[in-house]
């Protein structure tokens, strides 16, 4: 077995480790400048989404999303945003999973966008909302049947005997509402209204460049560079 730092490298002997401190990759893609960027975080984040999805990173729509529980500790997951304007991000999820019950506690959360072949990542903070449930009924019934179906049959984040559970669960809720699922009680979408953004774009030598975005009381936004 590897020791603790360590991995084995699988096309050499078994003996040979790589040691994960010596993993490095010098950043050249691309500049990020407050000449060229947008004065409006949004629009900024409007323009590097659209890059990334023509680029056709994998997942450009995935992000982490942070939440803070009552006794303090922080956990993460990848959810998949479903919408972004002036308003804020939005994504849909169970409202009695894990992040449900810490946002229904903290309403404080951030996100953050890593799109590793252009060597960028977005990090946005704020305070979340539910949206409408005429907004999360109008995405619910948009989505595949089957995933309509999961969003009954999962009691997420809840323990469970096995898979067995879930695919009975399924079963149960197919047969119950056929073809025409309602949207569950318990499901529905968040949106965070960001009050900072931060744009980071790798660069050669670890001078990397990243601006934050910091709302203001008129409205406006502030962007400084921060060091790297």
């Amino acid at each position: 077995m590897a020791s603790a730092g360590t991995i084995k490298a699988m096309s050499q002997p078994t003996s040979s480790t790589l040691s994960i401190a010596d993993l490095r990759k010098s950043y050249e893609r691309a500049e990020l400048n407050e000449d060229a960027s947008q004065a409006d975080p949004l629009k900024q984040f409007d323009q590097w989404l659209k890059e990334a999805i023509a680029a056709e990173v994998p997942e450009p729509n995935a992000m982490t999303l942070a939440t803070v529980a009552s006794n303090l500790r922080p956990s993460t997951r990848i959810v998949l945003i479903k919408g972004y304007d002036e308003h804020g991000i939005t994504w849909f999820t169970n409202y009695d999973s894990r992040k449900g019950h810490e946002l229904a506690g903290n309403p404080y959360a951030a996100l953050q966008f890593h799109w590793v072949e252009l060597e960028r990542v977005v990090r946005i903070e704020g305070v979340v909302e539910k949206v409408s449930a005429e907004e999360s009924d109008t995405y619910f019934n948009s989505r595949p049947l089957d995933s309509r179906i999961g969003a009954w049959a999962s009691p997420q984040s809840e323990v469970i005997s096995g898979r067995s559970v879930l695919v009975a669960n399924a079963a149960k809720y197919g047969a119950k509402f056929l073809l025409q699922p309602p949207r569950p009680p318990h499901w529905g979408g968040y949106r965070l209204m960001p009050d900072n953004w931060q744009f980071w774009q790798g660069r050669k030598s670890r001078l990397h460049d990243r601006l934050r975005y910091t709302l203001q009381g008129d409205g406006g936004w502030l962007r400084e560079r921060l060091a790297p």
